[in-house]
């Protein structure tokens, strides 16, 4: 399975892990990198607290090695107190404005997001910031269709708690961008786990959103530095530092 083959890597150790609060789940880690700019990863795992940002190490390992600095961000999930509904939201907030308080900064930095991380990457885009560019990777960009779908075993309404009547706070889909950074999506056609119409549907209501579609990948193998899928996701990252 692409997920546990994840897990398995061999990875580098953090060289500095930052604590935006007094949750355990409320930290950074850091991986030093060269000057082509900073990083901030953001993992999926449908909000769940059973996926955390180890499965994303492999990915961050890649970046740093290219001369990224790389900031790969845990927060409170489903299943942790305080996590849905508005902790998971406060934890990406203070984990970004903690990263751009206390990392060195050299060049712009990229918010990127996969699955779950993509809609709390685009969440934060829709509430401006210093960011220099977002790059959603299957984004679960739709959260009323993910809560209508039963997407994740229901994730959508655990997010929410049952109260669909926070879906205008939280649904990107309706969320108006206010970030002046590029943004650029990113998903796999033959994606099983988050439909490929979600990215295309945003893409298609946000003018400021560039669609990257992949024939013939699926939902893991755009956080898998060894997939054929992860030029396409360099190319993503390198264009929002390049030209951002």
């Amino acid at each position: 399975m692409p997920y546990a083959e994840l897990l398995s890597r061999r990875v580098r150790t953090p060289d500095r892990v930052i604590r935006y609060g007094p949750h355990p789940e409320q930290v950074v880690d850091v991986l030093a990198g060269g000057g082509r700019g900073v990083v901030i990863l953001v993992h999926g795992g449908f909000w769940r607290a059973e996926y955390d940002r180890l499965h994303t190490r492999p990915m961050a390992d890649a970046l740093a090695a290219d001369g990224y600095t790389v900031c790969s961000v845990e927060y409170r999930r489903i299943g942790h107190e305080g996590g849905g509904y508005p902790g998971t939201f406060d934890d990406v907030a203070a984990a970004v404005a903690t990263i751009l308080a206390e990392v060195p900064v050299r060049g712009p930095v990229v918010l990127t997001g996969h699955s779950a991380g993509g809609h709390l990457a685009l969440w934060h885009g829709c509430a401006g910031g210093r960011i220099s560019g977002v790059v959603a990777l299957a984004a679960l960009s739709d959260v009323g269709r993910t809560v209508a779908d039963g997407l994740g075993g229901g994730a959508g309404a655990a997010l929410l708690g049952g109260r669909t009547g926070l879906l205008p706070l939280v649904d990107t889909m309706s969320l108006p961008w206010r970030n002046e950074g590029r943004l650029v999506l990113v998903h796999g056609a033959k994606d099983r786990v988050v439909p490929v119409e979600m990215s295309r549907d945003y893409a298609a209501r946000n003018p400021a959103a560039r669609l990257v579609e992949l024939p013939d990948v699926g939902h893991f193998k755009l956080i898998d530095p060894l997939s054929r899928a992860w030029p396409a996701v360099r190319a993503a990252i390198d264009g929002d530092v390049v030209r951002a």
